[in-house]
């Protein structure tokens, strides 16, 4: 039994009521697992029809599914390092799920780490526009950016800056963002035992001021007519519906998107928007003024009446007339080819002896080289000049003399259809087992086409797994060593 703080405990039961019974009952629930298709690699029932173990669907999340994670483990499957699927508890899939991005749109996730909504952003996009992932702490950001290798997003940025700084590079730019607001995790509580030693009210008033502040250098980030999902996974009215009320108070032109209320959720609750404050003629009159806001347009998701942790979200829309970005943005500086033609006859090199359709790839210009290293940046990308960028598009390789050594986010950002040489390992098999903890592997059977030398993209499902070299009848494994099987 968790032991929940005395003055959390009388909040909820004020906040609550006749509910409250039932809701300190689920804390004797075990939590739920959930996994998230990736839709750029499959389709949910494609994935349906090969899944290795029994899931179940989550009702509001198209792409979701619960699984026992007291029984199987899937990250204990070559389809997870494949990039198949995500790991992410039900609840926490809805912000991401409820953005509606287009292939095409630009696209800001602020508090992006680890990655769980900013991988389903780069999904929907299907490789086009682009994907701007943000994490303030750079050892977090960090692992953002494995996870969004993983899942194969080539058209995306990793940084690591305070969100006010983003806002002097991309003003005005984005056509949809998502803000998944630190805040005092209470909706956390069954899952993580830490949130709760964590928690005091100093902490939710700590928090609620923090997200005024991200919310507010967001805002000025979002294109007029753009949408933005502010999500907690906190039950504190003053993080939720009181941080959206003082939002729309101080940004007539923003307001909450009405939206039918999804299977399992609840709408939000606008007076708890006074939660703390006293009840005078004076909040009367203010609670009736703010009907305007239509606060009930967010939505909560309660452990209670949902098989899922606790979360709040809204949407919100600017408006047509919110004022354009006026100003010149400057571009980055893309390799030149007359001045690096050695660095541009490698890869196209590459690109002739790799790819089915090297064009494709020989005629885009966005190339970026930092030191050794050569990226492909996303189109009509701003310049990114002073900011700390983990990754500024697509990792293609790493430029060494005479070759280019391409990288594992390149081969999982591929596709057995796009490449010339191929091996295909059965997911069950000991062979797939083996390449993931970086042992050689005999080149015998299931090539693409015979091949004596070279790189070979290793598969298994028709999903690229990453690199292999052949040579001398075997092929030497490239699969990083950071990431390998245990």
């Amino acid at each position: 039994m968790i032991n929940l703080p005395n003055e959390f405990e009388e909040k909820m039961k004020a906040l609550l009521g006749d509910e409250f019974e039932d809701y300190i009952k689920c804390y004797d629930e075990p939590r739920y697992y959930g996994l998230r298709v990736n839709t750029e690699k499959i389709s949910v029932e494609d994935f349906v029809k090969i899944c290795p173990f029994e899931i179940t669907p989550i009702p509001w999340i198209d792409n979701g599914f619960y699984y026992d994670g007291e029984k199987i483990s899937p990250a204990k499957h070559p389809y997870y390092f494949a990039g198949l699927y995500y790991l992410q508890e039900p609840s926490a899939m809805t912000p991401a799920n409820r953005l509606p991005v287009e292939p095409g749109d630009r696209v800001l996730d602020v508090c992006a780490a680890p990655g769980g909504k900013a991988t389903e952003l780069g999904a929907k996009l299907q490789n086009e526009g682009v994907l701007v992932a943000n994490d303030i702490s750079s050892s977090r950001a960090r692992g953002l950016l494995k996870n969004l290798e993983v899942f194969g997003i080539g058209n995306m940025l990793v940084m690591s800056e305070e969100p006010g700084r983003l806002e002097r590079y991309f003003s005005g730019y984005f056509d949809k963002i998502l803000i998944d607001a630190p805040c005092s995790g209470e909706g956390m509580f069954r899952k993580e035992e830490e949130a709760v030693k964590q928690w005091s009210e100093d902490h939710v008033k700590m928090c609620a001021a923090r997200q005024k502040e991200i919310l507010e250098d967001a805002a000025s980030m979002l294109k007029p007519g753009g949408t933005m999902v502010y999500s907690t996974c906190t039950f504190a009215p003053e993080e939720n519906e009181g941080t959206i009320l003082s939002f729309l108070q101080e940004h007539e032109d923003f307001y909450l998107e009405e939206r039918e209320c999804p299977e399992g959720l609840m709408n939000a609750v606008p007076k708890w928007a006074f939660y703390g404050h006293e009840k005078t003629e004076e909040t009367e009159e203010i609670f009736t003024a703010i009907e305007q806001f239509h606060l009930e347009r967010a939505f909560r998701i309660m452990p209670h009446k949902t098989e899922g942790e606790g979360h709040f979200m809204a949407v919100l829309r600017r408006r047509e007339d919110g004022g354009e970005f006026t100003g010149k943005r400057s571009q980055p500086s893309y390799i030149d080819p007359k001045k690096e033609k050695e660095v541009m006859k490698e890869l196209y090199r590459f690109l002739d002896e790799t790819l089915i359709e090297p064009e494709l790839l020989k005629k885009r210009e966005e190339y970026l080289r930092f030191g050794d290293q050569l990226y492909l940046l996303p189109p009509q990308m701003v310049s990114l000049k002073g900011l700390k960028v983990l990754r500024p598009g697509l990792h293609i390789g790493t430029v060494k003399k005479n070759r280019l050594e391409p990288s594992h986010a390149f081969a999982l950002w591929l596709r057995p259809e796009q490449v010339k040489v191929w091996k295909e390992l059965a997911p069950d098999s000991v062979d797939a087992v083996k390449y993931l903890k970086g042992e050689t592997l005999n080149a015998a059977a299931d090539m693409s086409v015979p091949c004596e030398k070279g790189w070979v993209l290793i598969c298994t499902g028709n999903l690229s797994l990453g690199w292999g070299k052949m040579a001398a009848g075997i092929i030497k494994n490239h699969y990083p060593k950071g990431l390998r099987w245990m």
